[in-house]
C-alpha cells in the first residue's frame, strides 16, 4: 500500500493499522466539500479577505500575498481550521458568485466568460459547431437571386440551430 494521496482531488487515503484514521478521514471530506459542487465567493483575488465566513472559497489570482503566498491558481477556502487549499486539476468548474458565471480551469490557467460544448433547450439543439460563411450578396443583375440564396442560407442555419422553428 502507498502513503500517496488520490490523483485527482489529492485526498488523503487511510493506510491499515494507521494512528488517528479520523484526521485523515476529515481532511478528505473538507477536501471534497470545497471542490465537489464548487462555488467561490470571487476569482483573481491575491489577498484574503478580512473576515471570511466557513465554507466561503476564493479562486486565487496569480501573484498571492499573506496567508495565500505560493498558492497561486488554487481554490482557497476558510474553515474552522484556517485556510485550505485545493490544486485545481484539468477540467475542474466553479460557480463564481461575483461574476455570476462559471470558471473553467483549462489549459493551467482559470477561465472565465466562455461556454464549451452545445446548449440544449426542452431535448432541442440550439447551438452547435459552427457552420461555413455565408457569401454576401456581389451586386449586379442578379444581387435579387443572391440575396434571397443568402436569406435562405442564413435561415436554414438559424432552424439547424435551433434558434427558429422549421417553416
Amino acid at each position: 500500500m502507498t502513503d500517496l494521496p488520490t490523483a485527482r482531488l489529492s485526498l488523503p487515503l487511510l493506510q491499515p493499522g494507521q494512528a488517528q484514521k479520523e484526521m485523515f478521514h476529515n481532511e478528505a471530506l473538507v477536501r471534497l466539500d470545497i471542490a465537489v459542487q464548487g462555488s467561490a465567493v470571487a476569482a483573481g483575488a491575491n489577498m484574503p479577505p478580512a473576515d471570511p465566513a466557513p465554507g466561503d472559497c476564493w479562486i486565487v489570482g496569480e501573484a498571492p500575498e499573506g496567508s495565500w503566498s505560493g498558492h497561486a491558481s488554487q481554490v482557497a477556502s476558510w474553515t474552522q481550521a484556517g485556510w485550505r487549499f485545493v490544486e485545481p486539476c484539468e477540467g475542474m468548474r466553479l460557480w463564481v458568485v461575483a461574476d455570476l458565471g462559471f470558471a473553467l480551469f483549462s489549459g493551467g490557467e482559470w477561465v472565465s466568460g466562455r461556454s464549451y460544448g452545445r446548449l440544449f433547450v426542452d431535448g432541442l439543439q440550439l447551438v452547435g459547431p459552427r457552420v461555413a460563411a455565408i457569401a454576401e450578396p456581389a451586386g449586379g443583375p442578379v444581387v435579387d437571386a443572391q440575396a434571397r440564396a443568402a436569406i435562405t442560407t442564413v435561415l436554414e442555419a438559424l432552424r439547424s440551430h435551433g434558434l427558429i422553428d422549421t417553416a
